[in-house]
Protein backbone atom coordinates (compact mmCIF):
# COMPACT_ATOMS: atom_id res chain seq x y z
CA UNK A 1 0.00 0.00 0.00
CA UNK A 2 2.87 2.45 0.97
CA UNK A 3 5.30 1.13 -1.78
CA UNK A 4 6.93 3.98 -3.89
CA UNK A 5 6.55 1.91 -6.85
CA UNK A 6 3.12 0.85 -6.63
CA UNK A 7 1.96 2.73 -9.14
CA UNK A 8 -1.81 3.96 -8.84
CA UNK A 9 -3.52 7.02 -8.17
CA UNK A 10 -3.06 8.55 -4.67
CA UNK A 11 -6.99 8.21 -4.30
CA UNK A 12 -6.89 4.48 -4.70
CA UNK A 13 -3.93 4.19 -2.28
CA UNK A 14 -5.55 6.56 0.09
CA UNK A 15 -9.08 4.09 0.02
CA UNK A 16 -6.82 1.10 0.22
CA UNK A 17 -4.70 2.57 3.42
CA UNK A 18 -7.77 3.78 5.03
CA UNK A 19 -9.11 0.28 4.96
CA UNK A 20 -6.36 -1.24 6.61
CA UNK A 21 -5.63 1.68 9.19
CA UNK A 22 -9.70 1.74 10.66
CA UNK A 23 -9.43 -1.62 10.74
CA UNK A 24 -5.96 -1.84 12.33
CA UNK A 25 -7.24 1.35 14.82
CA UNK A 26 -10.41 -0.81 15.56
CA UNK A 27 -8.53 -3.72 16.79
CA UNK A 28 -5.81 -1.86 19.08
CA UNK A 29 -8.65 0.83 20.13
CA UNK A 30 -8.63 -0.81 23.24
CA UNK A 31 -5.28 0.45 24.18
CA UNK A 32 -5.29 3.37 26.80
CA UNK A 33 -3.08 5.89 25.05
CA UNK A 34 -3.66 7.71 21.78
CA UNK A 35 0.37 9.06 21.50
CA UNK A 36 1.22 5.28 19.82
CA UNK A 37 -1.62 6.72 17.07
CA UNK A 38 -0.48 10.15 16.69
CA UNK A 39 3.06 8.71 15.96
CA UNK A 40 1.76 6.78 13.57
CA UNK A 41 -0.32 9.31 11.65
CA UNK A 42 3.15 11.25 11.93
CA UNK A 43 4.93 8.28 10.19
CA UNK A 44 2.16 7.64 7.48
CA UNK A 45 1.69 11.32 6.46
CA UNK A 46 5.75 11.39 5.87
CA UNK A 47 5.66 8.46 3.89
CA UNK A 48 2.95 9.66 1.63
CA UNK A 49 5.25 12.83 1.27
CA UNK A 50 7.87 10.67 0.05
CA UNK A 51 6.18 8.78 -2.20
CA UNK A 52 4.30 12.29 -3.81
CA UNK A 53 7.78 13.57 -4.17
CA UNK A 54 8.80 10.11 -5.69
CA UNK A 55 6.10 10.21 -8.23
CA UNK A 56 6.86 13.83 -8.97
CA UNK A 57 10.41 12.30 -10.65
CA UNK A 58 11.69 15.17 -12.35
CA UNK A 59 13.28 18.58 -11.59
CA UNK A 60 10.71 20.64 -13.68
CA UNK A 61 7.72 18.71 -12.44
CA UNK A 62 8.95 19.11 -8.50
CA UNK A 63 9.54 22.41 -9.66
CA UNK A 64 6.60 23.12 -10.92
CA UNK A 65 4.14 21.18 -8.13
CA UNK A 66 6.05 23.40 -5.13
CA UNK A 67 5.35 26.43 -7.04
CA UNK A 68 1.56 25.23 -7.30
CA UNK A 69 1.38 24.70 -4.00
CA UNK A 70 2.53 28.51 -2.92
CA UNK A 71 6.23 27.86 -2.52
CA UNK A 72 8.52 31.03 -3.25
CA UNK A 73 10.16 30.50 -6.16
CA UNK A 74 13.69 30.28 -4.45
CA UNK A 75 13.10 27.62 -2.59
CA UNK A 76 11.01 25.48 -5.26
CA UNK A 77 13.95 25.57 -7.34
CA UNK A 78 16.49 24.82 -4.68
CA UNK A 79 14.65 21.92 -2.87
CA UNK A 80 13.71 20.77 -6.72
CA UNK A 81 16.88 19.98 -7.34
CA UNK A 82 17.75 18.59 -4.18
CA UNK A 83 20.07 15.20 -4.47
CA UNK A 84 18.67 14.28 -0.76
CA UNK A 85 17.02 10.99 -0.34
CA UNK A 86 13.11 10.76 -0.70
CA UNK A 87 12.65 9.96 3.01
CA UNK A 88 14.93 13.07 4.45
CA UNK A 89 12.90 15.32 2.43
CA UNK A 90 9.92 14.37 3.19
CA UNK A 91 10.05 15.99 6.48
CA UNK A 92 11.79 18.78 5.30
CA UNK A 93 10.03 22.16 5.81
CA UNK A 94 9.29 22.75 2.33
CA UNK A 95 7.41 19.91 1.57
CA UNK A 96 5.83 20.37 4.92
CA UNK A 97 4.43 23.35 3.73
CA UNK A 98 3.51 21.91 0.35
CA UNK A 99 1.46 18.88 1.37
CA UNK A 100 0.27 20.10 4.93
CA UNK A 101 -2.09 17.72 7.24
CA UNK A 102 -4.62 19.55 5.76
CA UNK A 103 -3.83 18.67 2.44
CA UNK A 104 -4.21 14.67 3.18
CA UNK A 105 -7.33 15.11 5.32
CA UNK A 106 -8.81 16.80 2.66
CA UNK A 107 -7.80 14.19 0.12
CA UNK A 108 -9.80 11.41 2.43
CA UNK A 109 -7.09 10.39 4.85
CA UNK A 110 -8.37 9.18 8.18
CA UNK A 111 -5.25 8.21 9.42
CA UNK A 112 -4.86 6.49 12.92
CA UNK A 113 -5.99 9.27 15.57
CA UNK A 114 -9.65 9.96 14.29
CA UNK A 115 -10.53 6.48 14.01
CA UNK A 116 -9.10 5.66 17.65
CA UNK A 117 -11.11 8.72 19.15
CA UNK A 118 -14.46 7.49 17.36
CA UNK A 119 -13.64 3.57 18.48
CA UNK A 120 -12.71 5.05 22.11
CA UNK A 121 -15.91 7.01 22.32
CA UNK A 122 -17.91 4.41 21.08
CA UNK A 123 -16.05 2.04 23.62
CA UNK A 124 -16.79 4.67 26.66
CA UNK A 125 -20.57 5.46 25.86
CA UNK A 126 -21.14 1.59 25.06
CA UNK A 127 -23.81 0.01 26.97
CA UNK A 128 -24.68 2.76 29.24
CA UNK A 129 -21.36 3.48 30.76
CA UNK A 130 -19.93 6.11 32.42
CA UNK A 131 -21.58 8.49 30.35
CA UNK A 132 -25.12 7.69 31.04
CA UNK A 133 -26.69 9.97 33.59
CA UNK A 134 -27.41 8.57 36.85
CA UNK A 135 -30.73 9.47 38.67
CA UNK A 136 -31.04 9.14 42.22
CA UNK A 137 -34.70 8.46 43.45
CA UNK A 138 -34.24 7.63 47.08
CA UNK A 139 -35.23 8.50 50.01
CA UNK A 140 -34.65 12.48 50.28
Amino acid sequence: MLARTWGVSMERRLQALNRFTVGWTAYFAYADTAYPFEQLDEWLRRRLRQVTWKQWKRYRTRQRELRARGIPERDARDWAGSRKGYWRLARSPVLQRALPNAYWRDLGLQGFSDPYRRFRKALRTAGCGPACPVVWEGPG
